[in-house]
């Protein structure tokens, strides 16, 4: 273990960890014992849902990460109250917890972040996306979220954000400056089709994927309708989980029912989502809103072509290395599409100038570095409050 340098981190607004359930969790579940291994002690505040009830009953409860205490907060588990009900109470054992810094990740967790800023805390609020917008949630939840992100800007003693557009939106919104810190990734080398080859019959190539949340903001009922026009024998994968939106996932199957070239996976991770990107023809991210998107890192890492929308987060993170078209526009995507169809050899350019982009600006260890150097301009700062 490194020698401790005496500062102690909470962190607030991840579901749990560690997990890839979402970006969020990704990001904490590789941020937080990468700070462990700079010195910093560092907890994570963690759902508890069904199943970790079930593990805590049976003594199987992990209390460690890499290094990360894990607090299992109590969790009113249902949809819009599982996140403000941990949230609320984290903070509040936070706040009166043996802390020098909080560090909330995402907007709507932040409504109670001036408690530990009263309690003499450092407050850190990383802005993982502009969380009111999206159309899963309701008025009142969206009401919710804008006070967390109110709250963020009046009480937090540092705001990060991981794209420009965010940066222009609290600037302008706000009059509030922000630190601009991206998502990063770890290094890691394509794989062969096997695990997708006997469980989905997938082969290299031979597919178009989408890989995410299914919610209405990727853009996914996009993909589906431009896909429905190509000339092709590509088969169209997606692959992910519901996020409080089993409505729209049903309007996805719907969609789909009567052609039997999109394949839907469900969530995967690990080896089966690796081997999905790696052998992919082309990954496809039609989303309409976003902060910084990590599957469109991880599909770059792996080597994949690229066609996103053309919102600057997506922009932004490609770097020209990949292909895009106006969001929301299903003939424009669908062009895109059958070109690369046509034209296969079109592709491969982008794939090797995907993994450079990635090798020169998304490494963990970077991300690290420059959170641990805001961590340090706050920490040496003896005023508190």
């Amino acid at each position: 273990m490194p020698k401790t340098n005496g500062k102690r981190i909470a962190m607030i607004g991840h579901k749990l960890i560690p997990s890839r359930i979402g970006g969020v969790e990704v990001v904490v579940t590789h941020l937080a014992p990468k700070l462990v291994e700079l010195g910093y002690t560092v907890t994570c505040y963690n759902r508890t849902n069904p199943k970790c009830k079930k593990a805590k009953k049976a003594g199987t409860l992990e209390n460690t990460y890499r290094g990360v205490r894990l607090i299992w907060t109590p969790t009113v588990n249902r949809r819009g109250l599982a996140a403000a009900s941990t949230s609320i109470l984290a903070s509040i054992m936070a706040a009166f917890g043996p802390y020098d810094l909080v560090h909330y990740h995402t907007e709507g967790p932040c409504v109670l972040c001036w408690l530990p800023r009263l309690m003499g805390k450092k407050v850190v609020v990383t802005v993982h996306g502009l969380d009111h917008q999206r159309k899963k949630w309701g008025k009142l939840a969206s009401g919710y979220i804008l006070q967390g992100e109110k709250a963020a800007v009046r009480h937090a003693h540092r705001i990060i954000v991981l794209a420009r557009s965010a940066q222009t939106y609290f600037l302008e919104r706000y009059g509030r400056q922000t630190d601009l810190i991206p998502n990063g990734i770890d290094p890691a080398e394509p794989r062969e089709a096997c695990e997708i080859t006997r469980q989905f019959g997938l082969h290299s190539g031979e597919y178009i994927l989408f890989l995410g949340r299914l919610v209405p903001e990727k853009g996914i009922h996009t993909l589906i309708e431009a896909y429905e026009s190509l000339r092709t024998d590509k088969k169209l994968v997606i692959t992910g989980n519901t996020s409080d939106t089993a409505a729209y996932v049903k309007e996805l199957l719907a969609m789909a029912k009567d052609n039997s070239s999109i394949v839907f996976t469900g969530f995967q991770e690990g080896v089966v989502a690796d081997e999905l990107y790696s052998n992919a023809f082309v990954y496809v991210l039609p989303s309409t809103l976003e902060g910084m998107p990590l599957t469109l890192l991880e599909a770059m890492n792996l080597g994949c072509c690229c066609v996103t929308s053309d919102i600057d987060e997506c922009l932004e993170v490609t770097e020209g290395s990949g292909l895009s078209f106006p969001r929301g526009n299903v003939e424009a995507l669908r062009d895109v599409l059958q070109d690369l169809c046509d034209h296969p050899e079109k592709a491969e350019p982008y794939r090797r100038r995907a993994r450079e982009v990635i090798s020169e600006k998304h490494t963990w260890s970077e991300i690290t570095d420059r959170t641990h150097a805001l961590y340090s301009s706050l920490l040496s700062d003896d005023t508190k409050g």
